[in-house]
């Protein structure tokens, strides 16, 4: 199985070096890299530049913002699966890429543990996220998938679509919802950790962004599955992430 990798970046040239390390040490060979940069002033393209470029297809252009460009690397992709590793985050360890190919033998999606770390020399765990097979009623309760986790077969990508860049910090969660509870793909967990990623994400970063994106989830759910103008999700998915605050 060919599996293809989106990473998408901006003036990352402090982080995006462990992004493609992590890419170029998974141990399962057919796969490939696709870049899409905005257009970055700093090192970021001489960084990615320096890898293997049989590996890896590379762009580079102003764009609307990492949807946007998500976008642009759906329509590039070339593999049989795909899937998200952020410019400041990285594969927990050699075998990621092998682990999601077994799953996707059996699964249309998989997805998996991910681990909020301080920074990728330290690897201090700030929190834990443990991935938990869908319920029933599924983003209804308030579940959801870690992104950065969550691989899809071309298929999946394909009925789905592109990023809804009407939404600013949770189109990864719509286009995830869309994938697992609308078109009903049957969805895999495996209990091992995928990613390490950076603390400070776009929907993480303060309270301002993490409330943003709670209310944009709420008009996901709204639009595609009828959810009320408050329902039972918008408090049951901030109390799922109870745990993740007690790493182990």
């Amino acid at each position: 199985m060919r599996i293809s990798v989106l990473t998408v970046c901006w003036n990352s040239a402090a982080t995006i070096r462990h992004t493609v390390d992590s890419f170029f040490a998974q141990d399962h060979q057919d796969k490939e890299l696709v870049v899409v940069d905005g257009g970055s002033s700093d090192e970021t393209l001489t960084i990615v530049r320096s890898y293997p470029q049989d590996r890896i297809q590379l762009v580079s252009e102003p764009d609307r913002g990492m949807y946007d460009a998500l976008n642009k690397g759906l329509r590039l992709y070339t593999g049989d699966a795909v899937g998200v590793l952020n410019s400041d985050d990285c594969f927990h360890d050699h075998t990621v890429l092998t682990r999601i190919s077994a799953e996707l033998e059996q699964a249309d999606i998989v997805h998996g543990n991910l681990d909020f770390v301080e920074d990728h020399f330290k690897k201090r765990v700030i929190r834990r996220w443990r991935a938990a097979p869908r319920p029933a009623k599924g983003f209804r309760t308030g579940w959801m998938p870690a992104h950065p986790t969550f691989y899809v077969r071309r298929k999946v990508a394909e009925a789905v679509g592109i990023f809804d860049l009407s939404l600013k910090v949770a189109s990864d969660y719509d286009w995830m919802l869309r994938a697992v509870d609308l078109h009903q793909f049957n969805c895999a967990t495996t209990n091992n950790t995928l990613v390490d990623m950076m603390v400070g994400g776009a929907s993480t970063r303060d309270l301002r962004s993490y409330i943003e994106h709670n209310i944009e989830a709420l008009r996901s759910r709204r639009r595609w599955l009828g959810s009320g103008i408050i329902d039972y999700a918008l408090v049951a998915k901030p109390v799922r992430k109870l745990g993740q605050l007690f790493p182990r």
